[in-house]
């Protein structure tokens, strides 16, 4: 990720809704040495956000049913998620909540686009987002899995003004041409077949962070692999099932 700080379009945060938030901690606690701090205030609903140091890099909350699959969402930095809310509809997508208030902290919204990939819209206030990004432990990439690549490059950009590098093999997406993340098409193939973000999580040597994930509980979806003339990667499962990515740049 070249962007090293959020900005409007770029991801600014990431969320994982858990089955289980005590033993989501303990497991990304071992992998990347996060820190968790759950908000005490019963209207919080048991919000609990991961830090390195003193910088925030990612949030664990509950699931809101019983029946709800653990994931991660990644969120994008907007300057008015209203705004941004009504050019999702315009161009197609749908939006699942929001947009709302969150204390004194931001406005977000919840969205899916036309395939029906899930992200956020982030209007920061009192919280801008990440501390750290591009750095071991903190978010580094975030990747689109989706079933129609040609909707997706006519959709992002129409909502967020993304700048497109697009090749036969992988399509790069970027904020006035500073990279964060990319596109792959789903095949049917290996992987699941949802459209999805995975969001990638920068580490020091992904062998040893796979390892290390097998060893607190988590399992390998795609086994560590270097990309030619790009970064070593490896699709990795939490216990409770939510899929997410690490590379070494």
């Amino acid at each position: 990720m070249k962007l090293t700080e959020p900005v409007p379009g770029g991801p600014c945060w990431v969320e994982l809704s858990t089955s289980d938030v005590p033993g989501a901690a303990a497991f990304y606690a071992a992998l990347f040495g996060w820190r968790a701090e759950t908000d005490p205030r019963p209207e919080a609903g048991g919000y609990t956000m991961a830090r390195l140091g003193e910088d925030a890099v990612a949030a664990l909350s509950p699931v809101y049913r019983p029946d709800q699959r653990s994931a991660w969402t990644v969120s994008f930095a907007t300057e008015d998620a209203d705004a941004a809310s009504d050019t999702v509809r315009s161009a197609g997508g749908t939006l699942l909540m929001g947009p709302m208030d969150v204390f004194d902290q931001g406005r977000f919204a919840v969205a899916a686009d036309p395939a029906g990939a899930v992200f956020s819209l982030w209007q920061p206030r009192a919280f801008a987002g990440a501390g750290l990004l591009d750095a071991p432990g903190a978010l580094g990439w975030a990747e689109l899995l989706t079933p129609d690549p040609e909707g997706a490059l006519a959709f992002y950009p129409a909502v967020f003004d993304w700048t497109v590098d697009a090749t036969e093999r992988y399509t790069h997406w970027g904020v006035d041409g500073a990279e964060f993340g990319g596109m792959k098409a789903l095949d049917g193939e290996g992987e699941p077949q949802t459209p999805r973000w995975v969001p990638y999580f920068t580490v020091v040597d992904v062998e040893i962070a796979a390892a290390t994930a097998l060893g607190a509980g988590g399992r390998p979806l795609v086994p560590p692999r270097h990309i030619p003339g790009g970064p070593s990667v490896a699709v990795l499962s939490d216990p409770q099932g939510a899929a997410f990515g690490v590379h070494a740049p």
